[in-house]
């Protein structure tokens, strides 16, 4: 038997053992190669393009919305601010199971299934890189609990933003407007770029007109971020400019005082001052509280404020069309002095009712027992129908409407608020276009006391009654007053811009109008004779009474026996003091009935604020300008 050695070939296992480890070495080697050559590639060949791939990963660039300008009253009063809040937002590409984390989510902050219904909604619109917001104002304990858990929500965080405030709340929100959400048929008017970041636009509203002075322009920002995209820091800024601050015309105080007069009414009050168009008031109730709109407002809450009967959503001060029933009285009686049909010294006696010639229907004066004689100033002042409804129809329809249209009452202002509506002074060629029927004598008697087709918006009986005051000047309303800097504190007043001028044939009839009107308030029969009590000026005025719904000629009108809704509109116009007017007003008082009783009490209230104010500031003018002088 051989030894084991015998047996062992040392020669062919040495042999075989360096073929492999030769073969080893040179797969090894050829390993090496292939990683060399693939490190020259990435580090050499390709290193910029890699190099910006990298810097796409952790550099991001981002807009920075700039901050919205401020809204003060005409006293430097805060009326619209921005306040920082934190908001949840998500990035989509960095999460992988989006409904999972919002799930999560729901259990450290208050998120609603509104919420989540408009997250969904801006995410159709918004890019995946692109942060959304899911759910903005948090509070602080929602913004602790997501900070100690902020590990396990990868493309979740929570930004700092800042949030439109009104801090009077309802105060003047018909006038002030409000900011929500873009929404895409927004989008789609404004440049997108300078949008960025942004998430809010003005609705409607001042917040709206003055969108461009207001929103300023956007900046933007190079950010390093984390795996997680998380911010590091900031790597280089170009900082936003921001939007203008705006000075409005509107006193906020003699604003609470109108909507305080007008309770729990349905109307609108619009205070105008007559040397340069500025509104001081502007109020339409009932209102609302804009801050519900700002971070979006639930469908339960919207639906309640647009379902309402009040219409609390609805301007009533610009887009409220009434019949200005005898507040028109005035300027149906210059028309007549100004062709030279009347003699304002001549009556016309008044039974309490007016007949056509052939035609049996009687239209009612609205004192059922008549005025009697009644001259042009009588009938001013005791607002005497019969008298009109004849004058009427000596002017006739053409005539009427071709004198009415220069005060304003046909067309729009040109407010700087969105949204206004014209009013209409019917003619026969509009009922021919509109109806394509022929006028009738009779619409031209009830259009000489402001019923019928004619409608008018509380802003055009404002703005007509301060031309009227101003003897035919007409100045275009206007509620900002100034735009400031933010940054330097520079203002710049925007100057009065007329809108036209009424032509006057004999400024003595203007004169004898204008006398008539005083007459109303002051007079011993003047139908707003009421409001003359205790007062240290003249007021100069015409009361207003619109038929909301026709009674038949056999029927009598008696207010407590006839539902509120269907009770007639009060109405009251004005000016004073009637030697230097610096105040317009016109008051609408939806279903108040008397004008004299219900609306012209408000005009009062509005026209002691403002002119106690005047005088108080000029006496103060006055006194540092004598303490100037002195030595």
């Amino acid at each position: 038997m051989s030894s084991p050695s015998a047996l062992k070939d040392h020669f062919r296992e040495t042999r075989l053992f360096n073929n492999r480890a030769v073969i080893a070495l040179a797969v090894v080697i050829a390993m090496l190669l292939v990683l060399l050559t693939r490190l020259a590639d990435l580090q050499i060949l390709k290193h910029d393009t890699y190099s910006v791939l990298s810097d796409n990963n952790r550099v991001h660039i981002r807009a920075v919305p700039p901050t919205r300008g401020l809204i003060f009253d005409r006293h430097g009063v805060l009326l619209a601010e921005n306040l920082p809040s934190y908001s949840l937002e998500l990035v989509v590409e960095r999460i992988d199971d989006l409904d999972a984390t919002i799930a999560a989510l729901r259990k450290l902050v208050n998120i609603s299934d509104e919420d989540i219904r408009r997250f969904k909604k801006r995410l159709k619109r918004e890019r995946r890189h692109k942060a959304v917001s899911l759910r903005s104002r948090l509070s602080d304990e929602e913004v602790a609990r997501f900070a100690v858990n902020r590990h396990r929500f990868p493309g979740v965080d929570t930004v700092a933003r800042l949030y439109r405030h009104y801090p009077q709340g309802s105060l003047g929100v018909h006038a002030l407007g409000y900011v929500g959400r873009i929404n895409e048929q927004e989008l789609q008017r404004v440049d997108v770029a300078n949008y960025e970041g942004t998430d809010f636009i003005g609705k409607t509203g001042l917040e709206k007109f003055y969108e461009d002075l207001l929103h300023g322009e956007v900046g933007v920002e190079r950010v390093e971020t984390n795996a997680q995209g998380r911010t590091l820091r900031i790597l280089e800024r170009s900082p936003p400019t921001p939007g203008l601050n705006l000075y409005l015309s509107l006193d906020v105080e003699l604003q609470r005082i109108a909507e305080t007069a007008l309770g729990d009414n349905n109307g609108a009050v619009v205070a105008i001052d007559p040397t340069d168009g500025s509104v001081l008031a502007l109020a339409s109730t009932p209102t609302f509280d804009p801050n519900l709109f700002v971070g979006g407002i639930d469908s339960k809450s919207y639906n309640a404020l647009r379902d309402s009967r009040d219409q609390p959503l609805f301007n009533r001060a610009l887009r409220g069309r009434y019949p200005p029933g005898s507040t028109i009285k005035p300027f149906i009686g210059l028309a007549g002095l100004e062709y030279g049909l009347i003699d304002p010294s001549v009556s016309t006696y008044c039974q309490g009712w007016y007949m056509l010639d052939g035609d049996d229907r009687k239209y009612r004066d609205w004192k059922k027992t008549g005025h009697g004689p009644m001259n042009l100033s009588g009938a001013i002042t005791q607002s005497c129908d019969v008298y009109f409804y004849d004058l009427a129809l000596t002017l006739g329809i053409d005539r009427l409407s071709q004198f009415m249209e220069p005060f304003g009452f046909n067309d729009l202002t040109g407010i700087d608020i969105s949204g206004e509506l014209a009013g209409l002074i019917p003619s026969r060629a509009w009922k021919r276009r509109a109806r394509h029927e022929p006028w009738y004598p009779g619409e031209t008697l009830i259009t000489g006391i402001g019923q019928g087709f004619f409608l008018t918006t509380p802003l055009q009986l404002a703005t007509a009654t301060a031309t009227l005051a101003e003897n035919g000047l007409q100045l275009r309303p206007r509620i900002l007053a100034a735009t400031e800097d933010p940054d330097s504190g520079e203002r710049v007043w925007l100057p009065a811009v007329r809108n036209t001028t009424v032509p006057i044939n004999d400024q003595a009839n203007w004169d004898y109008i204008i006398r008539a009107m005083t007459q109303v308030v002051h007079g011993r029969r003047g139908t707003a004779r009421r409001i003359a009590r205790g007062a240290h000026y003249k007021i100069a005025g015409k009361t207003g009474t619109a038929q909301v719904f026709g009674i038949k000629q056999d029927e009598k009108y008696v207010a407590k026996d006839i539902a509120k809704k269907l009770r007639d509109h009060a109405l009251f116009v004005g000016f004073a003091p009637v030697d230097n007017p610096r105040i317009a007003v016109a008051v609408v008082v939806e279903n108040g009935g008397s004008g004299g009783a219900v609306a012209a009490p408000i005009a009062r209230k509005v026209m002691d604020h403002y002119l106690a104010e005047v005088k108080l500031t000029e006496t103060k003018a006055h006194t540092d300008t004598v303490a100037e002088g002195m030595p």
